[in-house]
């Protein structure tokens, strides 16, 4: 999988391919079929006009942060896009709505999460948008999917890759999924 990927002309640097730019989205889920909701999810994701499913990471169990709630089921996946950051924002936000997400207290449960962690190497700070994902580093959850499918993407503000992050951080309560 991730093999693929590494063939790419300046793949750690810029991710792209031709017109394409690689993305990095983490997928959660802790409310009612989460794990079918994550790959019913993936599916759609790669139906957009403009996105292709590259790779993906199996499928983990992890505990909540945040309010008292159930386990996640998380999981990364790399698509390439022709769309822009935003125009990618906008196709997850509605693939949630679609999924019955409703946002009503900050790090609550929810039938599905979709995060875009990394657009390429691109740095963006605007009111509806932040690239690299501004706290995917602290988050086991999202780097030990993450680490399966890309452990050598350079994190473009930080200089450090996927797995050297990784380290930094306690990957307690995370633990792939035996079905």
């Amino acid at each position: 999988m991730i093999e693929s990927l590494q063939g790419l002309p300046g793949f750690v640097t810029t991710h792209q391919r031709s017109m394409e730019t690689a993305c990095a989205i983490a997928l959660g889920s802790n409310l009612g079929n989460s794990e079918h909701t994550i790959e019913k999810a993936l599916v759609r994701l790669e139906q957009i006009d403009g996105m292709g499913l590259e790779t993906r990471s199996q499928l983990y169990k992890t505990a909540p942060v945040g309010p008292p709630q159930p386990d996640y089921i998380n999981a990364c996946a790399i698509f390439h896009t022709t769309l822009s950051p935003e125009q990618v924002l906008e196709v997850l936000l509605a693939t949630e709505a679609s999924f019955g997400r409703i946002r009503r207290e900050r790090w609550g449960p929810r039938t599905l999460d979709l995060d875009l962690l990394f657009y390429g190497d691109r740095v963006v700070d605007t009111a509806s948008l932040t690239l690299p994902h501004p706290r995917m580093c602290e988050r086991a959850f999202v780097l030990v999917p993450l680490v399966e499918i890309v452990a050598d993407w350079r994190h473009p503000v930080r200089d450090q890759t996927v797995k050297e992050l990784l380290l930094q951080v306690d990957t307690a309560g995370v633990f792939p999924l035996v079905a």
